[in-house]
């Protein structure tokens, strides 16, 4: 996809991460998509077909039926990121006050209020509504996914 808009003269942006991955008989680093499914693009957003027209493009991001531009500050952000030597990962975009569910470790499948989050944990609300009572419990930033 990516050879196929440079050939429309489209401006492309894959951001990757490097990631070991495993075979049977060995370990090998490849990159691997930052954003699973999202290619970024700068096109002219009156002739979309050029790039819907690619092989493995399934649509545009798009709002109320027009492409949608993503601001060139967080794509230049992210550029910069991949560009340097920091260790970086993705991670789920949750906001405090949101819903998530815990993925991993002991508490696994507890739903709860996100109400604090720094770079490494955050504090979950867990409630009972019905009787008024709630407790909180921190856990891995990493462990929770919106619910």
């Amino acid at each position: 996809m990516r050879e196929q808009l440079d050939k429309k003269h489209v401006e492309v942006f894959l951001p990757t991460i490097t990631k070991w991955s495993r075979w049977k008989d060995r370990k090998k680093k490849i990159d691997w998509p930052l954003f699973p499914g999202y290619c970024f693009a700068r096109f002219d957003p009156e002739d979309p077909l050029a790039v819907l027209k690619c092989t493995g493009v399934v649509n545009i991001v798009s709002v109320e039926g027009k492409p949608a531009a993503i601001p060139d500050v967080e794509i230049e952000s992210i550029r910069t990121l991949v560009g340097s030597e920091l260790q970086f990962d993705p991670c789920p975009l949750i906001h405090e006050g949101q819903m998530v569910e815990v993925v991993h470790g002991p508490l696994k499948s507890v739903i709860g209020r996100l109400m604090r989050k720094d770079a490494h944990r955050a504090r979950l609300v867990l409630s009972v509504d019905l009787i008024g009572q709630a407790v909180s419990v921190e856990v891995d930033v990493s462990d929770v996914k919106a619910y």
